[in-house]
């Protein structure tokens, strides 16, 4: 036995020097992929004079104390086709890997067939069966196994279990779409509702403002047209809320498609209860939290796996060694078929090398090595469009207190300006235009407060989108 193992190492290095006829003349990928770490814009990500706080979770909606809301995205996570879909797929990818893990282990196949045959008088069968018809009878079992010297079925596992990452990582993308594209219907619902209430208020100004008007216009202080404009104003404010209640009735069709129901499920969708929003940010946002977010890892587990199909197509240029045996019995006539000296086996070894195909090898290189390429400068840019992304959220998040101050200090004005219109209007001194504008100036404020109330739960949502939603799935480790 030793003396074939020393006649088969010797064959297989004999077939490596001709394999050399079919070389990959030193092709290699020209992509260079950026280490996330090192990158200078990585500064950006470290907002100064921000408390710690436990940042990122993965179900991050919950911290706005909503319990409709949770309920909503818990209702959509187990009931959405597209996250079903993306199931199916890393189900797809997982059979896929399994398919490969079995080039690397032994074939054992068993096979059996029976046959009526008329045996030639001139051929290797001897009398009395020649000249005849007899039955041929045969029933082995084969063994095959390749010897995989060069990697190239341990690679193509490599390559199999990193597109089952990919399409774990993506269907952690499909999920992050999904709630984030709740929380932002819900969030939209909110401040509909929140416009409402203030169509509501503007309405019962505007009647009381209309009353006052009734009673100058008795008292001869003011004329008709005074009237008129203030009667004028009341449908106005009536139509904002009939506008308000379209756009609520909209957006809750809107958040009923996305748990996957009908109507009817958005029709019981109550007004939002959301609790005071986080402010509390990392003092530094470590690039191992930008890791996490699902399009980064399933770039990276696609570079990843297309480096393993470079080792697969280099393989391809050495030879392929693989032992065969079998072992069955074999008899001409079934009377004789069970008969212990009609047994076959045999022991072997095979070896195939490729020596000249035309440049084929060398082209089917030259394409992994391309598509590695692309799979890392996609990976690149997907990590600059990422720390872009949460830089972008971090700058809006800093400046939201300064607007907040802003805007308040706007209202209060603007309600001081009405205050003083309306006194004024009331002692018979100002006149209805001048109460109608500061009006409008304080509704067009307080739309404004709504508008950065809702900004402040936008820009939390956001930057969970941002740095994955807490996506904490694969190791990004390479093997």
């Amino acid at each position: 036995m030793s003396k074939s193992i020393l006649r088969l190492a010797t064959w297989s290095s004999a077939a490596a020097l001709l394999a050399g006829c079919a070389s990959d003349g030193g092709l290699k990928p020209q992509a260079r992929q950026y280490d996330i770490d090192r990158l200078p814009a990585r500064a950006s990500l470290a907002p100064s004079g921000l408390s710690p706080a436990a940042w990122p979770q993965r179900d991050w909606w919950r911290r706005y104390g909503d319990a409709q809301l949770d309920r909503i995205v818990d209702e959509a996570l187990a009931g959405s086709p597209g996250l079903r879909a993306a199931a199916a797929r890393v189900r797809q990818a997982d059979a896929m890997a399994g398919v490969t893990a079995a080039a690397m282990a032994p074939q054992v196949t068993g096979a059996a067939h029976s046959e009526r045959l008329e045996l030639s008088a001139a051929g290797d069968v001897p009398p009395p069966l020649a000249g005849g018809y007899a039955w041929h009878s045969e029933a082995a079992v084969h063994l095959g196994y390749d010897l995989d010297f060069w990697g190239k079925h341990e690679a193509a596992l490599d390559a199999a279990l990193g597109r089952q990452k990919v399409s774990e990582a993506e269907a952690e993308s499909v999920r992050l779409l999904l709630t984030v594209g709740l929380v932002q219907h819900y969030l939209k619902l909110s401040q509909l509702y929140a416009q409402r209430d203030l169509a509501e208020q503007v309405l019962q100004q505007r009647l009381q403002v209309l009353a006052l008007t009734q009673q100058r216009v008795a008292a001869k202080i003011d004329a008709e047209a005074e009237l008129k404009q203030a009667e004028l104003a009341v449908p106005l404010a009536r139509n904002d809320i009939v506008v308000a209640d379209e756009a609520i009735a909209l957006v809750r069709l809107q958040l009923a498609a996305l748990i996957g129901t009908g109507p009817d499920r958005g029709a019981s969708i109550a007004r939002p209860q959301l609790q005071v929003c986080p402010a509390g940010l990392p003092a530094q946002l470590p690039s191992t939290l930008l890791a996490r977010r699902p399009d980064v890892v399933a770039q990276r587990w696609r570079v990843e796996s297309l480096r393993k199909d470079i080792d697969v197509a280099h393989a391809q240029f050495y030879p392929t060694v693989d032992l065969n045996g079998l072992i069955g019995l074999q008899a001409f006539g079934l009377s004789h078929f069970l008969q212990g000296r009609n047994t076959i086996a045999g022991l072997g070894a095979g070896m195939s090398l490729p020596i000249f195909d035309g440049g084929r090898l060398r082209s089917s290189l030259a394409l992994r090595d391309a598509e590695y390429d692309q799979a890392v400068e996609a990976y690149n840019q997907t990590l600059v469009d990422a720390l872009r992304d949460v830089a972008s959220q971090l700058v809006s998040i800093q400046r939201l207190a300064e607007r907040n101050a802003l805007q308040a200090q706007a209202l209060d004005a603007a309600r001081q300006a009405y205050d003083f219109s309306l006194r004024r209007y009331r002692s018979g001194v100002g006149n209805y235009l001048q109460v109608l504008a500061t009006q409008l100036q304080v509704l067009n404020q307080q739309r404004a407060q709504i508008d950065l109330d809702t900004r402040a739960f936008e820009l939390d949502m956001q930057l969970a989108r941002a740095l994955g939603g807490g996506y904490a799935g694969l190791s990004l480790s390479s093997q």
